[in-house]
Order: C-alpha cells, then sequence, then structure tokens
C-alpha cells in the first residue's frame, strides 16, 4: 500500500506543478491536518482513493469549508483495505474563542482517547494512528502550542500500531524537525508538506518512507 502523508503546508509539487500521473500509484492520502480544505477537495478530485484527515489547530475554517469528498476520521477508528487507521487532531490549547476549536488540554485529550477505547475493542486494534500533534518528547516543540501530548502513549505502548503518522512541527523549526524516527518497533512520520510511504499490510511493515 502506498500511503501519501500530507501536512502543514501545501506541496506546490501537487498543487502548482500538477501532473495527474503523480497519484496514479497512491492507494490512500491522509491529511495530518492544518491544510487548506480546497487542497484536499482538490486531490480528492484527481486520485483513485480515498483521502482521510484529521483536524490541525488552525482548522477552524473546517465548519465553514470542510473539504469536499474527503473523509474525517476524527474519534474513530476507519477501515481501509482491512487497515485500521486511528484519528486524533488537534493540538495543545493555547487560545480561546473559535480559533482554539481543534485545541485541547491534555486532559480533554486523554479523555478523547478513552472514549475511543470501544472502537478499538471492536477493530481489535490499530495498524496506523493519525495525530496532528506529536506525542509528549517525541520531537516535540518547548513551547506549549507545539509540547507534544502524553495520552498518545497510551495508545502506542498498548495498541502498538506499526505507523504513527503526525505533523504540526514544521520543517523550518531547525534540530526540533525529524522527518522519520521510531519509538520502540513503531515507524514515525512528520508529514509535513508532503511524504510518501510503502506500508506492507500483510506483514505489518513500513518498508520506505520518502
Amino acid at each position: 500500500m502506498r500511503i501519501l502523508a500530507v501536512a502543514d503546508v501545501e506541496s506546490k509539487y501537487y498543487w502548482d506543478f500538477f501532473e495527474k500521473s503523480k497519484l496514479e500509484d497512491i492507494d490512500l492520502i491522509i491529511s495530518a491536518g492544518d491544510l487548506d480544505p480546497h487542497y484536499l477537495s482538490f486531490l480528492v478530485t484527481y486520485a483513485k482513493c480515498p483521502v482521510l484527515y484529521v483536524h490541525g489547530n488552525h482548522d477552524y475554517k473546517y465548519e465553514d469549508v470542510p473539504p469536499e469528498g474527503c473523509i474525517s476520521i476524527e474519534d474513530t477508528v476507519y477501515v481501509h483495505q482491512g487497515v485500521r487507521i486511528m484519528g486524533l487532531g488537534g493540538s495543545m490549547k493555547y487560545n480561546f474563542g473559535n480559533e482554539s476549536a481543534y485545541q485541547y488540554t491534555e486532559r480533554q485529550m486523554a479523555s478523547r482517547v478513552r472514549k475511543i477505547k470501544r472502537k478499538l475493542w471492536k477493530s481489535k486494534g490499530v495498524d496506523i494512528l493519525v495525530t496532528h500533534s506529536p506525542a509528549f518528547h517525541l520531537h516535540d516543540g518547548e513551547d506549549l502550542p507545539h509540547t507534544g501530548f502524553k495520552c498518545f502513549y497510551e495508545i502506542l505502548d498498548k495498541q502498538k500500531p506499526k505507523l504513527f503518522i503526525h505533523g504540526h512541527v514544521h520543517r523550518s523549526y531547525g534540530r526540533q524537525f525529524v522527518k522519520e524516527y521510531s519509538y520502540n518497533d513503531i515507524k514515525v512520520v512528520n508529514a509535513f508538506e508532503r511524504c510518501i510511504i510503502d506500508y506492507e499490510p500483510e506483514k505489518g511493515e513500513v518498508r520506505n518512507v520518502q
């Protein structure tokens, strides 16, 4: 399964210099948040596969302009070709008002994790975890908005997904940005802008990230 993961910045490679052939071998597109809804609608129009998404901390505009034709996987386990994909969008809460629609305290995010346990039980686990923020101290930021969530370890340590996709930490952040790394036996990918992940469902292995 070839997965196109995107987050945070609309890729000119697809949006400004688009060629249909660039999406022909993609089996699934996953957005880890903070992307223009029109960009996701554009991708789903030309791709021959679903576009799944979670919300980033700046995606409050989705309330008025949702990405048409795309599938939100917030607080659920979505199954695609037998692969179980769980979504938990949003960032650490750092302001209030309409712009904080997808911001959460650690306690609030932990409550979301508890509520999704029944769905995890029904699906008998999860293969891919998709969030916007990273986990706490897994290449997250030192400032509050970019601090990761501790409660994600409850999923990583107990459910042991094969792949963890997040965004939120940008390439311009310097030493804080790491594209690909591992936590125990879990492959972790920061989807900033775009990356292609070759995932082998039968073996539960990530063969390549580019």
